[in-house]
């Protein structure tokens, strides 16, 4: 049976999921058979493994860090909030059904042996899992049937290292306060705190951990660094909303709708020094690129109407009109196409219609059944800009409620405008490479001015370097030492 350590944190984005996947690739590195887990995940920018099931990314990259297949038992409980009230809840990769908040607390102690054969299953096969929490386990008006923080650690019997966020402020009375508010059996299962996202000299904190270390009663683990790795970490997937929003030599716009999901689709973009992906929201900030995207989203219907009410949609089909690409992902097809309709009330109310944008030649209608499966092929005949795609091979995953139509292409369109459901439709080799071509010689633009790089060879890098930082700043020794006691 695996021994096991889990990362919980003083709050939401204190750095909680990469450092799971930082110790993930310290443990492989040193001989270890490890994988990630975290009982429940809310988040909107999932993956569907090979077998067809859907998890949370963040257990994706760390399932990469730590060297081994993406598996829904690394996450048995997924929420993709679709309402301000309300989630869809997928349980073990397929969908339970849409809950409020009120419903699925109420439900939670149902989903307990789902959560723990999942782990057991996974601790029967690796030396050592993981586990990240979510939140704060000193959430008391949540502790209640808790899941995901230290009622999982009691079911399982994982000791916990306590991380906060320095960068946010206050880091001290975070960790403190935390443990302060514990009771005294989830305190014991504390066996370290770490300050996380530190910028500066680790002198000038150390009366403020001396002490920190007798109030908590533990070690100071580790002092992390303010990491500056690209690797799409839960915390880090939103950080790309607020990057320097200047155009670069080839500059891609990519609305940001309310409900995006699936971002990540654009980030073989984002490598390359000379190009922008900027995440827009209105007009102005819409400005004159090279491409627009309309990415994922969880609620299609929605969205397009913010979209039309904003004014971006006719800002969008302006572009179009110039002859600037356009593709629409997943959701963002859907909204290309002249209509969207949900006549059994599976993303909206039943009998719900809207007018697409009408740039591409169908109509979407949602259905009850979910198609969540991988996906992997060769471009059709591609007309128009994006030719160059044509024969060239694909690999993604398809994440959708809606039909539009019978047996579509992986890319539909022509001329400026093009729509795919494939999430990752650009990972594979070359594929990226190829829109950047078409794009820069519509500009008139030498594509070897935007660099280029080996996608493959880049993230191990990352992991790598992600890994090297943790080695370092992390008390190894007492790790090991609290996965001995175990």
């Amino acid at each position: 049976m695996a021994k096991s350590i889990m990362i919980q944190g003083t709050m939401s984005n204190a750095g909680k999921s990469l450092l799971a996947a930082g110790l993930c690739r310290v443990l492989r590195q040193d001989g270890c058979r490890v994988a990630p887990f975290k009982s429940q995940n809310m988040a909107l920018n999932s993956f569907i493994t090979a077998a067809g099931g859907e998890m949370g990314r963040a257990q994706v990259v760390q399932a990469e860090a730590a060297g081994v297949a993406p598996d829904v038992r690394m996450n048995p409980i997924l929420l993709k909030p679709t309402t301000d009230m309300g989630s869809q809840v997928i349980v073990n990769g397929a969908v339970l059904g849409n809950m409020r908040a009120a419903e699925y607390y109420r439900r939670k102690p149902e989903l307990i042996p789902a959560v723990l054969t999942a782990y057991e299953s996974l601790a029967a096969e690796y030396d050592v899992i993981v586990i990240e929490g979510a939140g704060s386990p000193a959430e008391i008006n949540l502790k209640k049937d808790d899941i995901v923080n230290m009622g999982l650690a009691k079911l399982v019997d994982a000791p916990v290292l306590l991380v906060g966020d320095i960068d946010r402020g206050g880091v001290f009375a975070q960790l403190y306060g935390t443990v302060a508010l514990l009771e005294e059996d989830e305190r014991e299962r504390i066996k370290g705190v770490v300050v996380n996202k530190f910028r500066g000299d680790r002198a000038i904190l150390e009366p403020g951990l001396e002490m920190l270390e007798k109030l908590c009663g533990v070690p100071v683990a580790g002092v992390i660094p303010y990491l500056h790795v690209d690797i799409d970490d839960e915390d880090s997937l939103s950080e790309r909303f607020h990057r320097d929003q200047a155009a670069k030599l080839i500059d891609i716009a990519v609305v940001r709708l309310p409900r995006i999901s699936n971002f990540t689709d654009l980030g073989p973009f984002e490598r390359y020094g000379n190009v922008s992906v900027r995440y827009v929201t209105s007009p102005r900030e819409l400005g004159a690129p090279d491409m627009v995207v309309l990415p994922g989203t969880k609620s299609t219907m929605e969205d397009l109407r913010w979209l039309r009410q904003n004014g971006l949609e006719a800002a969008v089909k302006q572009a179009a009109s110039r002859g600037t690409p356009v593709v629409g992902i997943c959701g963002g097809y859907q909204m290309l196409g002249r209509s969207v309709s949900d006549p059994e009330g599976a993303e909206a109310r039943a009998g719900a219609e809207i007018a697409g944008l009408g740039l591409l030649d169908m109509d979407t209608v949602f259905h009850g059944e979910k198609v969540q499966s991988q996906t992997r092929g060769v471009f059709g005949a591609v007309e128009g800009l994006l030719s160059p795609l044509t024969g060239m091979a694909y690999e993604g995953y398809e994440i959708h409620m809606g039909r539009s139509g019978e047996a579509r292409p992986a890319l539909t369109g022509g001329g400026n405008i093009y729509g795919t459901y494939i999430h990752g439709v650009f990972d594979a080799p070359g594929v990226a490479e190829a829109v950047l071509r078409a794009l820069c010689g519509r500009k008139g633009v030498d594509f070897a001015r935007l660099g280029s790089f080996d996608a493959a060879a880049y993230r191990e890098r990352q992991y790598d370097l992600l890994a090297q930082a943790v080695r370092e700043n992390l008390d190894m020794e007492l790790v090991y030492r609290i996965l001995s006691e175990k």
